[in-house]
């Protein structure tokens, strides 16, 4: 019974692509939204325990059919998220072969508002919105890194990872966090927190800092960036405005590089749930072009995957974008 809304799902992706005369790539076959109807990834939940800073981190993994040794894709939750948040992208990158691993900050996750009264919780949210919750979040990746690695090694997961090809993403807060581990510079300390292990990064909702240019921050990033926005994409809390996230793409110029801005899409169009001061209805293509332009990403710079990278690269973004939306690539 289980595996009957997915069947569902699938048969449904597929009337979408029949309808509408699109079949991977122009004809390619290469398709980032199939996956096998029977399978339907289940969440494992565990946690990271940080015994440096004695803190325990609350992770959730979505595991693969395969057996074998797959890449790896993290996801950093946005300010008063959870490791749950966002399950519609750990479901399908593990239904296309990845072990996701959805990563939760104790300090600016749900716990935030979840504990303060109901008048008090946005200033509970914006107080945890703090440098120092940002540099216990970089510490977090790096953490939950090495846990891996000795899980890979004995455990439940033995063998189930490939640690060569990591990717990382995260939303909001979670894409500051992105950012900082995957190239960033910070141009006040001459520092970076970049994670060498860290192959190539989807940022939702990416943004420039204040106290810099998007040059100087982003200007020495070495690996490939997918970039993804929405032409309404402004937080409740933080300064963040759609310039500072359009300013991260022409600032990137030492790998690979993508960028969407999604028609009409919100700051929780990359979530499963509206928020109250949303003004648009929720658009279900958004959480399409989504799903196939990461899952694309991930197979052509974590896989080396040719038909992804051509798909990627050619007309097949457009096979899923609305005509407003806007698309750009620097491969």
């Amino acid at each position: 019974m289980k595996a009957q809304p997915r069947l569902l799902r699938g048969i449904l992706v597929f009337i979408v692509f029949a309808l509408a005369g699109m079949s991977g790539a122009s004809g390619s076959g290469y398709d980032p939204l199939a996956v096998d109807p029977q399978f339907h990834a289940q969440p494992r939940d565990l946690t990271v325990h940080d015994a440096a800073r004695n803190r325990d981190i609350p992770v959730r993994i979505y595991l693969p059919a395969s057996e074998k040794a797959e890449p790896v894709v993290l996801f950093s939750h946005g300010l008063g998220g959870s490791r749950a948040g966002s399950k519609f992208l750990g479901e399908h990158w593990a239904e296309r072969g990845y072990v996701a691993v959805f990563v939760q900050h104790p300090g600016s996750d749900e716990a935030v508002w979840k504990e303060a009264a109901p008048e008090n919780r946005m200033a509970a949210l914006r107080e945890a919105a703090s440098l120092e919750n940002f540099l216990l979040r970089v510490k977090d990746v790096t953490s939950v890194l090495d846990q891996l690695e000795d899980w890979n090694k004995s455990g439940a997961l033995t063998g189930r990872m490939d640690l060569k090809k990591i990717g990382m993403s995260g939303h909001s807060f979670g894409a500051v966090t992105t950012e900082a581990v995957s190239g960033e510079t910070f141009p006040a300390s001459g520092t970076k927190l970049t994670d060498p292990r860290i192959r190539a990064a989807v940022i939702f909702s990416p943004s420039t800092p204040r106290s810099t240019s998007a040059e100087r921050a982003f200007g020495d990033v070495r690996i490939p960036w997918l970039l993804m926005t929405g032409t309404l994409d402004t937080a409740p809390i933080g300064p963040a405005d759609l310039n500072s996230r359009l300013a991260v793409y022409p600032a990137l110029h030492g790998a690979p590089k993508y960028e969407v801005v999604l028609d009409k899409a919100e700051h929780s169009a990359f979530t499963e749930s509206a928020l109250p001061d949303d003004r648009e209805p929720r658009n279900p293509n958004h959480h399409r072009v989504i799903l196939a332009l990461s899952s694309a990403f991930w197979d052509a710079y974590l896989r080396d995957n040719k038909e992804a990278l051509a798909w990627l690269n050619g007309a097949g973004p457009r096979t899923v974008m609305e005509k407003a939306d806007e698309w750009k690539a620097a491969p």
